[in-house]
This record gives structure tokens, C-alpha cells and sequence, in this order.
């Protein structure tokens, strides 16, 4: 059985506003497992300077950046999109072991297969140190905030 995830490309405004959506939900579970079945199985990465690939590798990627990353939310919003590929930016809130709260900035560029899972995914990322009080993303998205863009901070 061939394994799909829709919507499929081309994408359309609704369409790649679910797949943001649904990407920001499966990140903000921190279940590498569930997010990893949203990629084929040789999906190939860039994260950083850390280059993943298959979904093996994406699972014990992050395991690893969800240890590390600890009280992780993330607010994603569509910056483009065309045929098969779709450009988001973000904003993600973690904390360190010692207590030390970042606020991660990004970009990240998603290429899909027919089967509407992503095949190619390559990720910029800078971290800005923040106080506790600076805090804006609390957990997973509100329902009453699905939808609306990401503030630009």
C-alpha cells in the first residue's frame, strides 16, 4: 500500500495553509515518530548544518533536538507557495537545561512528493537568547488563533 498524506500538490492558498498548519500541530507534539510519517521514507534534510536523511534518522534527530530543545512550542505561517513546494517562516520557545529560554527564528523550505509527503526539507535558524518574562508562544497554537499569521517580532 502506497502511503499518502493530503492535501497533494499542486497546492492552492487552502491547501498550503493546511499543510502549515498541520506541520506546526505534528512539531508542537514533540512525537518524532508522528512527525517523522510526515516525510517519505528517504526524505532528505537540512537543519542547520546538520543534513538528515530518511525517516530513521529525522526520528533520532528529534529525539535528540526535543531533549535538548526542553518546553518547545512553535508558531509556523505561509510565507509562498508553488506547484509542489511551499516556503514557511517560524518561531519556535525552548529552554535549555539550565533554565536559559531562546526564541529560534527561521526559515524553511518544503519540497513534496504526489503523495502529498515531503521529500525535501532545508531549514534556516538563528537563536536569540530571551528572559523567562519575554516569552510570547505558550504551548500549541489556541484553536481560536488557527489561521492567523505569526507575528512579526
Amino acid at each position: 500500500m502506497t502511503e499518502s498524506r493530503p492535501p497533494f500538490p499542486p497546492f492552492d492558498l487552502p491547501t498550503a495553509l493546511q499543510k502549515v498548519q498541520a506541520a506546526e500541530d505534528a512539531w508542537n507534539s514533540r512525537d518524532p515518530e508522528r512527525v517523522a510519517l510526515a516525510y517519505t521514507p528517504d526524505s532528505v534534510w537540512r537543519n542547520r548544518d546538520v543534513h538528515v536523511v530518511g525517516r530513521e534518522a529525522i526520528i533520532e534527530f528529534l529525539s535528540a533536538k526535543w531533549h535538548r530543545e526542553q518546553g518547545y512550542a512553535l508558531r509556523k505561517g505561509l510565507w509562498g507557495f508553488r506547484e509542489n513546494r511551499i516556503a514557511v517562516r517560524f518561531q519556535y520557545e525552548w529552554h535549555d537545561v539550565h533554565g536559559q529560554w531562546f526564541r529560534s527564528y527561521g526559515n524553511e523550505l518544503w519540497e513534496f512528493a504526489p503523495s502529498g509527503l515531503m521529500n525535501r526539507r532545508e531549514a534556516s535558524i538563528n537563536d536569540l537568547g530571551i528572559s523567562e518574562a519575554e516569552r510570547r508562544i505558550f504551548g500549541p497554537r489556541p484553536q481560536s488563533e488557527v489561521g492567523v499569521d505569526i507575528p512579526v517580532w
